[in-house]
C-alpha cells in the first residue's frame, strides 16, 4: 500500500499555541468568538433534532464547548493534535455532533481533518463549524504589501491562507459530507489606527504563524509605511480605519438513507419553462 503524501506544513502550530496562551494570560480578546458562539448557539437550536454524544474541535476558551454542553446528553472538548498528519482522537461512527469555532483556519489539513470528522459521525450525524476566511483582514494585507513592495522589494509570508466560500463548500463534498451548506458573515471593525488593530490580533493570538515566515524583525519604516497605506485608503471620513472579518460557516452530514436524495438528470416532469410559464399564469 502507498503511503499517503505527508500535507505541506503551513502553520507553525507550537508557535501559535504558545501565543495563544499568552494571549489568555494577557487578557485574551474574544469579540469574535463571542459573536460566533452566540450565532452557533442559534444554529444548533434551529435543528430539530435531541444529540446525544457530541464534540468540541479545537474551539478556544469555553463558551463554544458550554454551548453545546446545554444541547447534547454527552460532550467532550477534543484538542487538536501536534503531529504533522494531524490525527485526530476521535473515534469512528461515535458522535452525532461535531462542532468548531475559530479552528479550522489553522489546519495544515483541512480536507483530512474533514475527512476524519465524517468518519467520526454517525449516520445522519452533523456537523457546524465557523471559520476565519474570505476577505478577512483584506485591508492589513494591502497596506503590507505595499509598503514591502515599495521598501523592501518583495513581500514576506505574514497572513494565513483564506478559505473562500465555494472551496469550503467542495471541502465538505470531497469529505463526504451530505447536503453541504455554507455562507459568510461579515463583520466589519473600526479602529483608531493600525496598531490598535495589531494589538487585538495579539491578544486573539493571532500574529503570525506561518512556518514560512520571515524571521527577521520587521523594520521599523516598513510597518510605519503600512500604517500609513492603511490610513490613507481604509479610512472613514471621522480618521478611524475598517478591518474586515469574515466568518465561514460549514454544515454538513453524514449521509443516511432518510434524507433527501437530489432528482436524476432528466427524471422532472416539468421543465422550467413551463414551470415559470405555469407561475405566471397565477
Amino acid at each position: 500500500m502507498t503511503t499517503p503524501p505527508t500535507p505541506p506544513i503551513v502553520f507553525d502550530l507550537a508557535l501559535l499555541r504558545q501565543r495563544q496562551t499568552r494571549a489568555a494570560r494577557a487578557g485574551a480578546e474574544t469579540f469574535l468568538l463571542d459573536r460566533v458562539v452566540e450565532e452557533l448557539d442559534e444554529r444548533l437550536r434551529a435543528v430539530v433534532r435531541e444529540f446525544q454524544n457530541a464534540a468540541d474541535l479545537g474551539s478556544p476558551g469555553e463558551s463554544a464547548f458550554a454551548r453545546l454542553a446545554a444541547v447534547a446528553k454527552q460532550a467532550r472538548h477534543v484538542d487538536w493534535p501536534t503531529g504533522e498528519r494531524e490525527a485526530l482522537p476521535l473515534t469512528a461512527n461515535s458522535f452525532d455532533l461535531v462542532i468548531s469555532a475559530l479552528a479550522l483556519q489553522f489546519v495544515n489539513d483541512l480536507p483530512g481533518v474533514l475527512a476524519q470528522v465524517r468518519r467520526a459521525l454517525q449516520p445522519d450525524g452533523y456537523f457546524l463549524a465557523a471559520t476565519v476566511g474570505g476577505d478577512t483582514l483584506t485591508e492589513l494585507r494591502q497596506s503590507f504589501a505595499d509598503a514591502e513592495v515599495a521598501l523592501d522589494g518583495g513581500l514576506s509570508p505574514r497572513v494565513i491562507p483564506m478559505l473562500d466560500l465555494r472551496d469550503a463548500g467542495a471541502l465538505l463534498q470531497r469529505a463526504g459530507f451530505a447536503l453541504p451548506v455554507t455562507d459568510v458573515d461579515r463583520v466589519t471593525v473600526r479602529y483608531d489606527n493600525m496598531f490598535a488593530l495589531m494589538r487585538d490580533l495579539r491578544r486573539m493570538g493571532a500574529t503570525n504563524m506561518l512556518a514560512m515566515r520571515r524571521r527577521a524583525p520587521l523594520r521599523r519604516t516598513t510597518l510605519m509605511r503600512a500604517a500609513e497605506v492603511y490610513a490613507e485608503r481604509f479610512a472613514d471620513a471621522d480618521g478611524r480605519i475598517r478591518a474586515t472579518f469574515d466568518i465561514v460557516w460549514m454544515a454538513g452530514w453524514s449521509p443516511h438513507e432518510s434524507q433527501q436524495k437530489p432528482l436524476k438528470p432528466g427524471s422532472a416532469k416539468m421543465s422550467l419553462e413551463e414551470a415559470v410559464k405555469k407561475a405566471s399564469k397565477k
